[in-house]
C-alpha cells in the first residue's frame, strides 16, 4: 500500500489502516527521536506526541514528501517543544539533519521502488560506504557507532577510552569531513 492510499484510508476512518500506520511508523520514528534525544523515555513521549499531532493534522499532508519525512518534521517540532520545556538542547546534530543529506535520503522514497530507483539507492549506499572508509582517524567508526548502531555519546566515549566532550568534538569534525568527502564522491555534471 502506498503512503497516499494509507492516508486516504485513515482519513476515511479505516481502523485497519491506523494499525498499519502505527506498525509501520512508530518504531522508525522512535529510532529517529532516540538518536536526537538519547533518552528512551523522552523519545517515546515525543513520538507519542508527534503521532497524536500527525493524526490531528493528517489532512494537511499533501504527498509531496514521503509520509515518513513529513512525520519526521512533525517529530522535530515536538522535540523542539520538549527541549523548550526541559531547558535542554541536543548535544550533537545527527547526520540526517543536514539539509543536503536529508534531501538525498528523502528522494530515495519519493519515486517508489522501480529499477532505476534501486540502482540510485545502491549507488548512494556505495558512496556513503566509500566516504566512511576514507575518513581520517576514527571518524568513520564514530559516525557508524552513532548513526548506524545508535550508540550514545557516553558509550562511544567508553569504547574509545575518552571523554564525552572529546567524542562530541570528534563527531562534529567527523560530520564535517563526511559532508566534504560525500560531496567529493558526487557525480560530476558538465
Amino acid at each position: 500500500m502506498t503512503d497516499r492510499e494509507l492516508v486516504t484510508r485513515m482519513l476515511a476512518g479505516d481502523a485497519a489502516a491506523f494499525e498499519l500506520f502505527f506498525g509501520a511508523y512508530f518504531q522508525r520514528l522512535f529510532r529517529f527521536a532516540l538518536r536526537r534525544l538519547a533518552d528512551p523515555a523522552a523519545a517515546e513521549d515525543v513520538v507519542q506526541a508527534a503521532l497524536a499531532q500527525a493524526m490531528r493534522k493528517l489532512h494537511t499532508w499533501r504527498g509531496e514528501a514521503a509520509l515518513f519525512s513529513w512525520l519526521c518534521t512533525v517529530c522535530r517540532r515536538e522535540m523542539l517543544a520538549h527541549w523548550e520545556r526541559t531547558g535542554r538542547r541536543p548535544v550533537s546534530v545527527p547526520l540526517d539533519d543536514d539539509p543536503d543529506v536529508r534531501a538525498r535520503l528523502e528522494s530515495l522514497t519519493a519515486a517508489g521502488d522501480n529499477p532505476e530507483r534501486q540502482l540510485e539507492r545502491a549507488e548512494l549506499a556505495a558512496r556513503v560506504q566509500i566516504t566512511l572508509d576514507y575518513l581520517p582517524d576514527r571518524y568513520g567508526d564514530v559516525l557508524e557507532w552513532k548513526y548506524i548502531q545508535g550508540l550514545a555519546v557516553a558509550e562511544i566515549a567508553e569504547r574509545l577510552g575518552s571523554t564525552e566532550k572529546a567524542v562530541e568534538s570528534m563527531l562534529t569534525r567527523a560530520r564535517a569531513a563526511f559532508r566534504e568527502g560525500f560531496s567529493a564522491t558526487s557525480p560530476q555534471t558538465s
